[in-house]
């Protein structure tokens, strides 16, 4: 009987490019891979679906994709749901590929990922499954991609218009509060469906020019401090569409965790990814002992508990044991 192990690292979603209907191309994700936190999915061939109730639909999907009868799945390292971190689709992709593995098979995970329900706005968690490093993706023609989706089979991933492997030093402050998970499903598309419905587009403007003039030369360049000022800046034009649906340009209370960090000289940059609660901090090797203790010291003088992490960018994607 042949075991797959799949291994694969979080990611940070910055925002999007756009969320108007008035531009031509719509969402554009922008995020980057990370070392860890780290999630292991473990597969074997099986009559059936074997798993935990957890795992139940994303093993369902993968193996009505690759038309296999069943198979044993486990996740034997993980970390949070819904948390900002890009923990769905890492799953969803993992346990397709150590399936298709497991049953001799080998599939390209970008061409199946919109039957699992991946990809459809942001393509950077299928990028950086593939290769890692900092992604930003070419969105969708917007007479497709409306505010109701799109019918299955008639959308392909985003592809990334640039993937770039940050430089060694650079690593990002994780501050997780333990707080209500982000929104997710059926919750989150009604969500994004309003905020599209109304979204502004001279913001889309503003943050093309940021894209080009900042925050690219910033990655190309290894100008941490720039690119710190650039992703922070990214993340409060995306919070203008996103504050009437979370309670402000951030949501509670990754505001007061944000303003916090940001007083560090060791935090060159800050925002929150996805829908939070995770708020993350831009700083390097030299600077990580002080950016952690800025963490504890934030969720300390908000009175909340939670997680700190210093991680390290991703510089590759996906790793496959048989």
């Amino acid at each position: 009987m042949t075991t797959v192990s799949v291994e694969t690292g979080a990611r940070l979603h910055f925002g999007f490019q756009n969320l108007s209907l008035a531009h031509e191309r719509l969402y554009g994700g922008v995020g980057v891979g990370l070392a860890e936190p780290g999630l292991t999915v473990q597969a074997e061939p099986a009559a059936a679906v074997e798993c935990s109730e957890t795992l139940r639909p994303y093993v369902e999907q993968a193996v009505d994709a690759l038309g296999v009868e069943g198979a044993a799945v486990e996740l034997t390292e993980g970390y949070d749901r819904h948390v900002g971190l890009g923990s769905g689709t890492q799953i969803a992709l993992g346990a397709l590929v150590a399936i298709a593995r497991a049953h001799g098979e080998r599939v390209d995970p970008r061409a199946l990922a919109p039957q699992l329900g991946r990809g459809g706005r942001s393509g950077v968690g299928v990028a950086v499954f593939e290769s890692g490093g900092f992604v930003v993706d070419v969105g969708h023609p917007t007479e497709r991609f409306t505010t109701a989706p799109p019918g299955p089979g008639s959308w392909t991933v985003p592809e990334p218009l640039g993937r770039w492997t940050l430089p060694d030093s650079w690593r990002f402050l994780l501050v997780t509060p333990d707080e209500s998970p982000g929104r997710s499903g059926e919750e989150e598309d009604e969500s994004i469906r309003t905020i599209v419905e109304r979204a502004d587009g001279s913001i889309a403007d503003d943050i093309a020019t940021l894209l080009t003039r900042r925050l690219l030369p910033a990655v190309v360049e290894g100008d941490l401090p720039a690119f710190g000022a650039a992703v922070s800046r990214l993340g409060r034009l995306n919070g203008a569409w996103f504050a009437d649906e979370q309670g402000g340009v951030y949501r509670p209370p990754a505001g007061q965790l944000i303003d916090r960090l940001g007083s560090s000289q060791a935090v060159f940059g800050t925002g929150q990814s996805s829908w939070g609660p995770t708020v993350y901090g831009v700083t390097d090797a030299d600077h990580a002992e002080r950016a952690a203790a800025a963490g504890e010291r934030a969720l300390a003088e908000g009175g909340l508990d939670g997680e700190v992490r210093i991680v390290a960018p991703s510089t590759s994607g996906a790793q496959i044991q048989e």
